[in-house]
């Protein structure tokens, strides 16, 4: 694989050393509950996670889990999870790049079942995944079920992890903007629940700009156009959020672009 598309905005505020990442991290990983990692080679992947250096942070991950590391194969998979979605170009390359992390994930899952993240980050590529080749046609794949039934764990390992409730939500809106109401109810969603995630994720990082986003998308999928309004107030509300790290950035760029419309 050739070097990936670069993150394409200044990273200079991004940047942190590990005492100024541990400094940071509960703020950055309030969507993620993610725990401080121990490992000296994590914590730089991390660093370069939060710098948009997706690419290293994939290298160094990897590398820490070659040498036995915890939190390794985490890192690893979130940042190429972001490349993916949000930088890369060539469909054929972002789907192998989801479906590889998928893979990831799930092995993690069935190694540490406890790991929160893990079966989180297995739901997040098979859900973008899905995205990408339609959400009926994931669905019939049974790609559904899998991607709620991971993030069911989620929750239920991390109460607190606002992005599997942001991501829970977003599911219950694809299915029955996709199915309808009744035959949504076939594959576990439902309005209210999707509504009640989002406002959890919102309770529990309510500086998140991604949660506002999906929430806005959300409510137009779950409640038609007599949402827009609100919608729009939510996209103007991420907008406004102050970044604290490179893929915070690319979720108030998808903000603004949405306003541009």
């Amino acid at each position: 694989m050739g070097p990936w598309t670069r993150f394409p905005y200044d990273t200079q505020d991004y940047r942190y050393d590990t005492a100024a990442l541990r400094r940071a991290w509960e703020r950055l990983h309030v969507g993620d509950a993610e725990p401080w990692p121990e490992d000296e080679t994590v914590q730089t992947a991390w660093c370069a996670y939060h710098a948009g250096d997706y690419q290293q942070a994939v290298a160094l991950g990897l590398a820490a889990d070659a040498a036995s590391a915890a939190g390794g194969l985490t890192v690893a998979s979130k940042a190429q999870l972001m490349q993916a979605h949000y930088l890369e170009r060539s469909e054929t390359q972002r789907f192998a790049l989801f479906l590889d992390a998928a893979a990831r994930a799930e092995a993690l899952a069935e190694q540490e079942p406890g790991n929160a993240n893990a079966h989180y980050l297995l739901a997040y590529a098979l859900g973008r995944y899905g995205q990408g080749i339609s959400v009926a046609r994931a669905l019939q794949q049974g790609l559904g079920e899998r991607v709620k039934g991971a993030l069911e764990t989620t929750i239920r390992l991390e109460p607190r992890h606002a992005d599997a409730h942001t991501a829970l939500g977003a599911f219950h809106a694809e299915v029955i903007d996709t199915l309808g109401a009744l035959l949504g109810r076939t594959q576990g969603a439902s309005k209210d629940a999707g509504i009640s995630m989002f406002r959890t994720a919102l309770r529990l990082n309510p500086g998140s700009a991604i949660t506002r986003v999906e929430y806005a998308n959300g409510l137009v999928m779950l409640e038609g156009e007599t949402r827009l309004r609100d919608a729009e107030k939510l996209y103007a509300e991420a907008a406004q959020c102050t970044p604290l790290d490179a893929t915070e950035r690319l979720h108030i760029e998808v903000a603004r672009a949405e306003l541009a419309l």
